[in-house]
């Protein structure tokens, strides 16, 4: 009897604990940001202009969707390499539909459920088969990214008068669409994380997958729609990515997939699954968009960009290290 008392208690407090984490690691990162604008505004003066604001915050926004994806998936213990050669599949579907004369709504939401297929087909060999996430999704990048090329003779599909550029390049005052569409994502994935029996199923299955099994949750299924998820978000980022160009490229989102993950981790989200949050996602999705920004606004090359960019994804693996072995000796 004591013994099953005591069950609920130790939950209650690794609950209580991860809760205080999330909200210290969010706060932690937030720090990081304003030191990186501060930064930024002392070498590059135009940083802080109004423009450069929003125009560092439409830049974000195709990101932050990807890594809201993300987060779902790397919470459950998973990857998805495939997001970037998905987003470009997405992309060309809706374009293409639209030079056949499809009406643009349609044309956006098969876009969107073009995404979806993407992440669903991960989602059942990954949940039903077995298979290794990083296997799976890493030969979906390969083949998406060829369906990509394939589909436009390895040409930019361009249609000059897109019915919904203005997802892209539209504003509500003096806010973008794609900042508005960022934000409804992330409000979204923060109420099913938190408020949703599906988003405790999430976190139990990345805590402890055999547990969760054990305690009646459904992995499978839960894992399938967590890859769908992820789908959906990159079927709409590449309608925005697609819709900022007008045209759908078949190279589009290459190496996207590193932002996303580099924006999840530095957020606090555990590469091992079972702990973050997307509010982390948020502010990680920020710090690589101001780093991007602050660099070439600083004229630095583009080969050392990338090497920066690659610096800090380490650096994010290593404290993800350091901060799970830290809470299992807490």
């Amino acid at each position: 009897m004591a013994a099953g008392e005591a069950h609920p208690e130790a939950a209650r407090k690794a609950e209580v604990k991860s809760r205080l984490y999330q909200m210290w690691q969010s706060l932690g990162m937030a720090g990081v940001l304003l030191v990186l604008c501060v930064i930024m505004a002392i070498f590059a003066p135009h940083f802080l202009t109004f423009h450069n604001v929003i125009n560092v915050a439409r830049q974000v926004s195709i990101n932050a969707i990807l890594a809201a994806g993300m987060t779902f998936v790397i919470l459950t213990g998973g990857i998805d390499l495939s997001v970037g050669s998905a987003l470009a599949v997405a992309g060309v579907m809706s374009v293409w539909l639209t030079t056949k004369g499809v009406p643009d709504v349609v044309a956006v939401l098969a876009g969107v459920a073009t995404g979806g297929l993407c992440g669903a087909l991960n989602g059942v060999l990954i949940a039903k088969l077995k298979l290794s996430p990083f296997i799976v999704t890493l030969g979906a990048l390969t083949y998406l990214r060829g369906l990509a090329y394939v589909t436009t003779g390895a040409y930019p599909l361009i249609k000059s008068d897109l019915g919904f550029a203005f997802l892209g390049e539209g504003s509500v005052g003096f806010l973008p669409w794609p900042v508005i569409i960022a934000l409804a994502v992330f409000v979204i994935g923060f109420i099913v994380l938190k408020r949703t029996v599906f988003g405790r199923r999430v976190y139990a299955i990345g805590g402890n997958e055999q547990a969760a099994r054990l305690s009646g949750i459904n992995v499978d299924r839960t894992l399938i729609w967590v890859y769908i998820i992820s789908g959906v978000c990159t079927g709409i980022a590449g309608i925005i990515f697609s819709a900022r160009l007008l045209s759908a490229q078949p190279m589009g989102g290459e190496g996207y997939e590193l932002d996303a993950i580099a924006a999840v981790i530095l957020g606090g989200t555990s590469f091992t699954g079972g702990l973050g949050s997307i509010v982390g996602t948020a502010i990680g999705a920020l710090i690589i968009g101001v780093l991007n920004n602050g660099l070439v606004l600083m004229d630095v090359p583009f080969f050392y960009q990338l090497i920066v960019k690659g610096a800090v994804i380490v650096v994010a693996v290593l404290l993800d290290r350091i901060r799970v072995a830290q809470i299992r000796a807490a």
